[in-house]
């Protein structure tokens, strides 16, 4: 029906897409989904033939009809509603405008030869009526306009008593009514009720032609599409099945490009310490170069993101302190249990900490204690100079007006920001237009809660407590969170189980265990490295003369009354020779970092030869040297054959890895 062939559209020096191919047959039915300004509008427009691509070609079967729907209301004529729907199956007036003067024509007609002409042309002229709906098209331009929640009362009403939203229904229902061969239809759902949503699914369920539409209602993409056209940053993709299946398709890709990313990142990092290690060798510059070159060539992987970065332009708190908070010999009890005793614990200016810990931990009760909302049996809070605290937990999303709209209750909050600033802080919140204007009473829980973040974050606090704020939040609000933690500029203290947010915003982690705070300085990844070292140590890793052997064919383990797949007694085996290989480079690390010290303080001493007191301790030290630099050209050979045993692992994971993601 509609070939559309390498197509691209561009404004400015922004491209929407490029190299975009796809065929439209009948009974396709085609969801096209992407972020708002990816171009899905414009791409319709070309579809449609109201706009010329930059490049390709679009080619559509002859004869064929197009019902396009477009976001804005289309003109009328300004006659009753059912009659504006009925004009618009033009091959039926045509046909019944021929019939009349066929008629008239016979009427006056007096040959039998001519009259026998009439006749056999009034009847195919009554047959072709009669396959374009006949007499039959009242009742199916009412049916359309029922379906649609038009009443009875409504049908001789003129066009123009209607508001906006029914006009934009009743421009769907003259496109229906036309029968065309191929639907284009840019958010038909924007104003149908959920009655008429209903409705529709069904026709649409019955429609034999095809189906190119947009919808942000995923329960019915997921009702109508048998296939999802996705415009994504990244770039085109075409999916089998509905919106659900779209996104579970998305999200394997997901975890295969992130593990390439990861893999990538792994040998990046390899590659750099070999360079390190050996760039003042002489014997390993070949090599050394060899590895610059290939780290060159190297095209960085970058992972999608759901939203637009948004940058936010909050208030400038005022300066603290550089003590912020801190606890002192603090107890907390709750009857005969005791969650801390003589605690310390001190928070300073330009901390972001992420709490962290096994549940029942004392997390919350610690973030309670600091945002002084509990109290203390035992010791001292005190907040330091300047402070302005904010706290943010679930209860507050119960504490915002529901009689307010979302920009009110925000400008209560904020009552000397201008609205214009309330709105772009609302649209960084996925508020935008007509939204800020809703009533907090209508939100679901996700709305409520970036309200309630958005209000919080306009307070000029420099001190923010926020205990687990991603619940309610999709993946696109978590980014927009992350975004916005970004931009504060105040000290931040943090319960969340999203490890995403963690690394984005926290660099220092401190660890709650049986009451006893412990503080990491550094990122959760410095945190994950630290606290798998220990292990190791602690012997709860594998010994280092531990003998790996690989599983064989067919061969399984029981772990958790669940039977392992080969793949994961695999996986577990190579993690283990990956953690002690990774625990061994560490140790040759250090080994050879105390050679090369020492072997820099012996050559410092031989440059000064007045250092010596005698020519035995010149030869002593000469000894020394000569097995420092055999230790060291040791190490060496080691810390380079485990490197390459472990990047031979990672390659072996990261298969592994894509195998699971994949199947």
């Amino acid at each position: 029906m509609l070939v559309a062939t390498d197509i691209s559209k561009a404004y400015s020096d922004r491209t929407l897409f490029s190299g975009l191919t796809i065929n439209v047959a009948a009974g396709d039915r085609i969801a096209l989904v992407g972020p708002n300004g990816s171009g899905k509008t414009t791409l319709l427009d070309i579809l449609a033939g109201e706009t010329d691509p930059e490049t390709g070609s679009i080619t559509r079967q002859r004869s064929i009809s197009v019902g396009y729907l477009k976001q804005e209301a289309a003109a009328f004529a300004g006659k009753s509603l059912l009659q504006e729907v009925l004009d618009a199956g033009v091959e039926a007036n045509a046909l019944m405008e021929d019939i009349a003067s066929t008629r008239e024509a016979l009427s006056s007609e007096t040959e039998p030869e001519q009259q026998e002409e009439l006749l056999l042309r009034l009847a195919r002229l009554d047959a072709e009526l009669e396959a374009a709906g006949g007499d039959d098209r009242d009742y199916e331009a009412k049916a359309i306009l029922s379906g649609l929640g038009f009443k009875q009362a409504d049908f001789s009403r003129p066009i123009r008593e209607f508001s906006g939203g029914w006009v934009m229904r009743a421009g769907l229902a003259r496109i229906l009514f036309r029968k065309p061969d191929l639907l284009l239809l840019d958010e038909p759902t924007n104003h149908l009720d959920l009655e008429a949503n209903i409705w529709f699914e069904k026709y649409l369920a019955s429609f034999h032609g095809g189906l190119l539409l947009t919808s942000h209602d995923r329960a019915f993409l997921n009702q109508v599409a048998t296939r999802v056209l996705a415009i994504e940053q990244e770039g085109i993709t075409l999916h089998k099945g509905n919106y659900d299946d779209y996104l579970v398709s998305r999200e394997r890709y997901l975890e295969v490009l992130r593990a390439t990313a990861a893999r990538q990142e792994r040998e990046i990092q390899r590659q750099m310490r070999f360079v390190e290690r050996f760039r003042s060798k002489a014997t390993k510059a070949t090599q050394v170069q060899s590895r610059l070159k290939q780290l060159e060539k190297i095209q960085p992987i970058e992972l999608p993101r759901s939203t637009k970065k948004v940058h936010y332009s909050f208030p400038a708190p005022p300066r603290s302190g550089s003590e912020v908070l801190s606890l002192v010999n603090v107890s907390k009890l709750y009857g005969n249990n005791v969650v801390y005793r003589g605690m310390n614990l001190t928070l300073s200016r330009g901390d972001r900490v992420a709490l962290v810990g096994p549940n029942g931990a004392g997390k919350t009760t610690m973030l309670k204690i600091l945002a002084g909302v509990l109290p203390i049996e035992g010791g001292e809070r005190n907040l330091g100079h300047n402070v302005v605290p904010a706290y943010y937990a679930q209860h507050v999303l119960e504490l915002l007006n529901t009689s307010n709209t979302i920009v009110e209750e925000l400008k209560q909050a904020s009552p000397a920001e201008s609205e214009q600033n309330l709105r772009t802080t609302l649209g960084g919140f996925l508020f935008s237009g007509d939204d800020v204007q809703k009533p907090i009473s209508v939100l679901s829980g996700g709305e409520k809660a970036r309200v309630a973040l958005a209000k919080l974050l306009l307070q000029p606090s420099n001190l923010l407590l926020m205990d687990e704020p991603t619940n309610h939040l999709d993946i696109a609000s978590r980014e927009i969170l992350a975004d916005a933690l970004g931009d504060y500029h105040g000290t931040l203290c943090l319960i969340t189980h999203d490890r995403t947010l963690i690394r984005q915003v926290a660099n220092k982690i401190i660890e709650i265990v049986d009451g006893r705070p412990r503080v990491f300085p550094g990122d959760y990844d410095n945190y994950l490295h630290i606290k798998e070292s220990e292990a190791h140590r602690n012997g709860s890793g594998p010994s280092a003369d531990k003998v790996v052997v690989a599983p064989k064919q067919g061969q399984s383990r029981r772990r958790s009354g669940r039977t392992l797949t080969e793949e994961e007694v695999q996986r577990r085996t190579l993690s283990r020779e990956s953690r002690r290989l990774s625990t061994r480079i560490d140790e040759v690390s250090a080994s050879l970092a105390e050679r090369e010290s020492r072997i820099a303080e012996l050559e410092a001493m031989f440059a000064d030869p007045e250092r010596f007191e005698d020519s035995a301790e010149i030869a002593d030290t000469a000894e020394q040297y000569r097995a420092l630099k055999e230790e060291e050209e040791s190490f060496l050979e080691e810390w380079e054959k485990l490197s390459l045993e472990a990047e031979s692992i990672d390659v072996q994971l990261a298969a592994l890895e894509e195998f699971t993601v994949t199947v």
